[in-house]
């Protein structure tokens, strides 16, 4: 790496905090919000969705969604992440982070605004559209996970890096919040305006045709918070660690650094290279599918992908599932105790409640004490008691099931989001975004974060079908019988034991440099222990 290079992130490396930084976190944060808000709505309409379209004359029971429909509702965004978090994650190395940044914001605003706008003129057409721009949805907020993590990175100090990072990600647990503040408020509104009697009383009824703006108005609100930092993204600069490391133009970089940071560097003419500075670039120019890759970072990122691979498959079975669970227990009442808004506000009620307590805290709590436990420490503790709680969840399931034990259930459950927010659901964000070469940052981010979406899906689909009743007379209507969801909760507590031994892959980057993480400044190092030894000989 040329000294002038190293020179520009050094003073990046050394750089006091500065409101910069903290606008950054609001910029890139409030992406997240609105990713977390669009992926987790879904789960709060999908019971509405099944009454409004596929009620069934003469039931004993509200319409709900069928199988394939249900699956293809809640995965299908996930889906679109997955390929998002590729394709942009490359892009980003290719064209730059700012070049790409705004394309995923607008996708955003666009889907989520058609996705309450579908219409058809049978249920399976109007699920179908809902479907088409909740995958393109996804599409736009895959590209999200990627940039935002290494825009974050590039621009922090190596002391508070960690904590911005987390800071970036932890306004999903906001945008989790207020998907259920939203969903409570229409709810409530509609509730007053459009009075209907609960199921058992009134079937057709209980339903009421305004119903049908509800759902439309929750899934649209995502456009609003991303359509108001379109602007301001983009008004941002190129990185200054991409332009110096992968563009190569140190001045563009000073440039850019000076407009959004104040710190004291050298303007000075463009370095010339050394001799043994190429030799040092080429040393460090290696591809992803290379030999050097794959000695130099290929278990990282092994353990960065099976990690947040697991931790996934946990999270989002508990986080879109969470009416399920509730209802299994006891904590919902019957559905058809209850008006479809009603239970809609009551569903929005019991997760806004979970991610008040346990999601939110667990995210803050990671940026607090991140850059002095470090990520290891995060990870490690998060898994260990994900697994602990998740045991005593399952073990004895029965016994949370009487109605005396609901609170304890609620309490359990919440601890379990606490930590996987204060763990693997934050650092597996945080490090694949420091531990890679600067050309290949974004593309590895990309690559983690599309196996965590993989195990988003599995998780989705599985526990859709697992944590149906043994018994097929129990099971919902369309679905075979499953293994239960006391079978189902082990299941997820065996996934985290894995996730806390691959954790041992992840190498620490507390307190350490990004070219130190990722080695690029390690060639200096060689060229200056090969001139100490030729001096003394």
């Amino acid at each position: 790496m040329a000294s002038d290079q190293l020179k520009v992130l050094d003073v990046l490396d050394k750089a006091k905090t500065q409101l910069y930084h903290f606008t950054a976190v609001v910029i890139a944060g409030m992406g997240f919000f609105t990713d977390s808000y669009d992926l987790f709505s879904i789960s709060l309409v999908t019971k509405l969705l099944g009454r409004i379209y596929y009620h069934v004359e003469g039931s004993s029971k509200p319409g709900s969604l069928p199988p394939n429909v249900a699956a293809a509702v809640n995965g299908v965004a996930f889906c679109g992440t997955l390929t998002g978090q590729l394709f942009f994650g490359w892009l980003g190395d290719r064209l730059g982070r700012k070049r790409v940044y705004g394309i995923t914001l607008m996708l955003m605003v666009f889907c989520s605004v058609g996705s309450g706008l579908s219409f058809g003129s049978t249920p399976n057409s109007v699920i179908a559209t809902v479907c088409f721009f909740r995958f393109w949805l996804g599409f736009g907020i895959g590209g999200d996970y990627p940039l935002s993590a290494t825009i974050m990175a590039e621009y922090a100090n190596k002391k508070t890096r960690g904590a911005f990072i987390a800071a970036v990600f932890a306004m999903q647990g906001f945008g989790i919040l207020c998907g259920g503040a939203v969903a409570i408020v229409v709810s409530s509104i509609f509730q007053v305006l459009f009075p209907a009697r609960a199921y058992s009383e009134d079937p057709t009824g209980s339903t009421v045709p305004q119903a049908d703006y509800a759902w439309r108005i929750i899934l649209m609100f995502g456009a609003v918070p991303a359509a108001m930092t379109y602007y301001w993204r983009m008004k941002m600069p190129e990185t200054p660690r991409y332009t110096a490391l992968v563009a190569k133009n140190q001045q563009k970089a000073r440039e850019d650094m000076a407009k959004v940071l104040k710190v004291d560097i050298e303007s000075g003419k463009e370095a010339v290279i050394k001799e043994e500075d190429e030799v040092v670039e080429k040393r460090n120019s290696f591809g992803l599918f290379s030999s050097e890759f794959l000695s130099r970072h290929g278990l990282h990122l092994l353990g960065t992908t099976t990690t947040w691979f697991l931790v996934d498959i946990a999270y989002y079975s508990q986080n879109l599932f969470q009416k399920d669970i509730f209802s299994a227990v006891g904590w919902i009442p019957k559905p058809k105790t209850m008006s479809a808004l009603e239970e809609l506000y009551k569903i929005a009620r019991a997760q806004t409640l979970i991610a008040l307590c346990g999601t939110v805290p667990g995210y803050w709590a990671t940026v607090l004490l991140i850059d002095y436990i470090g990520r290891f420490a995060i990870q490690i503790i998060g898994f260990f008691f994900m697994s602990v709680f998740m045991f005593a969840l399952a073990i004895p399931y029965h016994h949370w099931t009487e109605k005396t034990n609901h609170i304890g259930f609620v309490v359990m459950y919440a601890l379990t989001f606490f930590f996987a927010n204060f763990g693997p659901n934050s650092t597996t964000f945080i490090v694949p975004a420091e531990i890679f070469p600067a050309r290949l940052r974004s593309t590895c981010h990309g690559i983690s974060a599309a196996a965590g979406k993989a195990g988003a899906i599995v998780g989705s689909f599985g526990f859709l079908y697992a944590s149906q009743n043994q018994d097929q007379s129990k099971a919902d209507p369309g679905y075979p019988a499953g293994i239960g969801m006391r079978n189902s909760l082990l299941v997820l507590a065996v996934v985290n034991v894995v996730g806390f031994f691959f954790t041992f892959l992840v190498p620490e980057s507390k307190g350490k440099s990004l070219e130190e993480m990722s080695r690029e400044d390690e060639g200096d190092d060689q060229e200056q222990s090969n001139k100490k030894v030729v001096e003394t000989a």
